[in-house]
């Protein structure tokens, strides 16, 4: 694969140099980079020579002096510099297979690249991982890595993911322990499948992978309305939520004692469903399972608590909605009464939104579409502005899942639309207007 420049950034070394988007890296110290590794890996140097292809086909020879790990400030076509690796499971509660058809393209891919858990924090099933792919996780000290476990048990984990080769997960975690790489674990608990004894066993296993494995978080499994033909999973009901954080609780108090770390954590959705309150600050062990939808709840409510303690009120007007999953309104509900207290002329409507793109049993905001949004908003009264979160949101563009953008939700229900960011201080400065 040819490594084409997509951008320069300004006032960078390559910039100096008249390296221009479309120019062509072609080595490094004479070396091929394989991918973005390779390619830090070789940057990681005061003395560098750079061959560059233009796009006449002339070839720039240019011998660089920098700082050590100065970056030219060259960015990519393909952010890896290599080929995105694709998911060779089946699993049984996968849930791209669960999406509806004419979704834009990229939604359906279904990556298990190691390089991907390093960049973004995507979870790896390690099945699309050799021996080569592991050592290169070791030479280069690529951490933290997240791993998606679901079970320890052999022959249950080759049956979930439908890989005969998916049973040697523990000996592929042990060589990256063995090396120091950090790890973080994630469990998608099915009903019936991999919770109960399973559960107990998946956790027991993994807790000899302490301290380099930091945290292992267990989710629900999410089922849309989209299952023919899939494998007949089932929603957890408000018991089974309380018997899974109840085994997960036993769990973090023995091994706070033993270990002083919680690490085994519950998702939001657990505690929702059971109607449990969400645990303390201090339970969540510095919020490393954030992303998975971990301590979500109660990171929100102690930066609101922040941002307001910063704050003396006043009585401005000001009337504002609020658009969420059905998951989470009862709790920004109680956050605009908190802001309430102190702008009692502060009007908040919050307005739980039911997913019918993806059916009702998915109730988280992040996976909301545009449509549903329309739909079910159309003729509310709305105030002066409609507050939404970026998660619903692809990543550094304002369209949603759907391929609905944001003025197009806007131009339909007639009101101006502002994203909110992931802090609660920034939840506080949109519904106030400051």
């Amino acid at each position: 694969m040819e490594h084409v420049i997509r951008a320069v950034a300004p006032g960078s070394i390559a910039q100096e140099l008249e390296i221009r988007p479309g120019d062509v890296l072609l080595s490094v110290n004479g070396q091929v980079p394989e991918d973005v590794f390779d390619y830090r890996y070789l940057m990681n140097e005061e003395e560098v020579l750079v061959l560059i292809r233009k796009p006449d086909g002339e070839e720039w020879e240019l011998e660089i002096e920098k700082e050590y790990e100065e970056d030219l400030g060259l960015e990519f076509e393909n952010g890896l510099m290599d080929d995105y690796r694709s998911c060779r499971n089946k699993c049984i509660f996968c849930f791209i297979d669960q999406l509806p058809g004419g979704m834009r393209d990229t939604l359906y891919f279904k990556d298990d690249d190691s390089r991907l858990s390093f960049l973004q924090g995507n979870y790896l099933t390690l099945t699309n991982m050799s021996d080569r792919d592991l050592d290169r996780i070791i030479y280069y000290k690529l951490s933290p890595i997240n791993i998606s476990f679901q079970a320890t048990n052999p022959e249950l984990r080759c049956r979930m993911l439908n890989n005969r080769f998916a049973g040697d997960i523990l000996k592929k975690a042990k060589k990256l322990k063995d090396a120091g790489i950090r790890m973080n674990g994630q469990i998608v608990l099915c009903k019936g499948v991999n919770d109960g004894e399973e559960l107990e066993r998946s956790i027991r296993d993994l807790t000899g992978f302490l301290p380099e494995l930091e945290s292992v978080s267990v989710v629900p499994v999410g089922l849309t309305r989209y299952r023919e033909g899939l494998y007949p999973l089932t929603p957890f009901t408000r018991e089974d939520a309380r018997r899974v954080l109840s085994c997960i609780h036993r769990w973090q108090r023995k091994l706070y004692e033993e270990y002083g770390t919680h690490f085994i954590h519950g998702g939001d959705e657990w505690y929702i469903l059971a109607g449990e309150p969400v645990p303390g600050e201090d339970t969540y062990d510095g919020y490393l399972q954030l992303e998975n939808g971990v301590g979500m709840v109660r990171l929100l409510e102690e930066e609101v608590l922040e941002a307001l303690e910063c704050r003396t009120g006043d009585d401005r007007r000001r009337e504002v909605s609020i658009a969420t999953g059905v998951l989470a309104a009862p709790y920004l509900q109680e956050h605009a009464e908190r802001i309430r207290e102190k702008y009692p002329n502060v009007r908040i409507k919050i307005f739980p939104i039911k997913n019918d793109f993806f059916g009702e049993k998915i109730t988280v905001a992040g996976l909301l579409t545009g449509q549903d949004l329309i739909r079910q908003l159309t003729g509310q009264a709305l105030g002066e502005r409609l507050l939404l979160t970026g998660h619903m949101l692809k990543s550094g563009e304002p369209v949603f899942l759907d391929d609905v953008t944001v003025e197009e939700v806007e131009n339909a229900l007639q009101i101006k639309i502002s994203i909110v960011e992931s802090s609660g201080n920034d939840l506080v400065e949109k519904i106030t207007g400051y």
